[in-house]
């Protein structure tokens, strides 16, 4: 047996959660067209930006405020369910004590809309390799407008994603997560769209 002999490298298999809002990424990263802090919230099915904006600073609070965004956008469909993070100072405590807790008001804000943490593995950019192509788009295509919103409009709803494949086309990130909610949530936005025609309806 050759033991120089390589070892074969196993198959790259494509990490993608099948219904929109299981699992989000955010991340942190400064802007070289602007200079600004950019963070976004990113759904892990879809690709699409639920939130985002262009800081002057990283903060804890600025990052709780992206995910309180998304959840007012889109949390009355099911709510978020997992969220992954790095070990950044804006979304973990490293110092914690014997027990593993620690006081961190992002970790806090999570636990109480039931979100649950998901840390990215240490100096493993693979495990949130999603925003680092969201980062590259950002910074390949951002000067083109005029301002962040306007960039994140242009990300979700005009331009084809190419990893959002089907059988016979690509598809916009807006597109893929109406369609990939869960069964619960399209009968539910069904049940709501009727319920507002009925209503009026009745003032006709």
């Amino acid at each position: 047996m050759n033991r120089n002999k390589a070892k074969r490298r196993k198959p790259w298999v494509r990490y993608e959660r099948e219904h929109s809002l299981s699992l989000v990424h955010l991340d942190w990263h400064t802007s070289k067209c602007n200079g600004k802090k950019v963070c976004a919230v990113l759904d892990d099915s879809s690709r699409r930006i639920l939130a985002g904006g262009e800081f002057d600073a990283e903060t804890t609070e600025n990052s709780i405020f992206l995910i309180q965004e998304a959840l007012d956008n889109f949390g009355w469909l099911t709510g978020i369910s997992q969220a992954m993070t790095d070990h950044g100072t804006q979304f973990y405590a490293n110092k914690r004590d014997k027990n593993g807790v620690a006081d961190s008001r992002f970790e806090n804000f999570l636990e109480k809309n039931k979100i649950k943490h998901i840390k990215a593995r240490v100096k493993h950019p693979q495990s949130n390799g999603k925003f680092e192509k969201w980062n590259d788009t950002y910074e390949k295509n951002r000067s083109r407008f005029d301002n962040f919103d306007n960039f994140v409009n242009w990300y979700n709803t005009i331009r084809f994603h190419e990893s959002l494949d089907t059988k016979w086309y690509l598809q916009t990130p807006d597109i893929a997560f109406w369609s990939r909610l869960p069964e619960g949530c399209k009968l539910k936005m069904f049940l709501d769209r009727m319920e507002t025609e009925l209503n009026v309806r009745d003032r006709i």
